[in-house]
């Protein structure tokens, strides 16, 4: 960013005959010194390295007590999502822990 050395403010870019030069709103101070500004970023490591696995296949959903219709175990994981229009009630999604076979409950 450049400034304009008479009244300090911010130069604005403005084209002039073809060719791009940085103007002063204020004053009117002009120059030709204009360099389209780059940026350019380098990443020295990986951002997931700081990352801890501690189980892959571990679920992070909340357990209960719920039958699986397909192989009977008794626990499952449980979410909650809103499939309808909002005035009705969300639907409670289970997977059994077992079979990881998934039903709903409308409630």
């Amino acid at each position: 960013m450049e400034f304009c050395p008479r009244c300090e403010l911010a130069l604005m870019v403005n084209e002039e005959n073809g060719k791009r030069i940085l103007v002063c709103r204020k004053c009117g101070y002009k120059t030709d010194k204009y360099k389209p500004l780059q940026i350019s970023e380098r990443i020295e490591k990986n951002p997931m390295d700081n990352v801890v696995v501690i189980e892959k296949n571990e679920e992070a959903l909340p357990k209960t007590r719920a039958t699986c219709p397909k192989c009977d175990n008794k626990e499952a994981v449980w979410w909650v999502q809103q499939t309808r229009s909002a005035d009705e009630a969300p639907t409670l999604f289970f997977r059994c822990t077992k079979c990881r076979y998934s039903w709903r409950d409308y409630g």
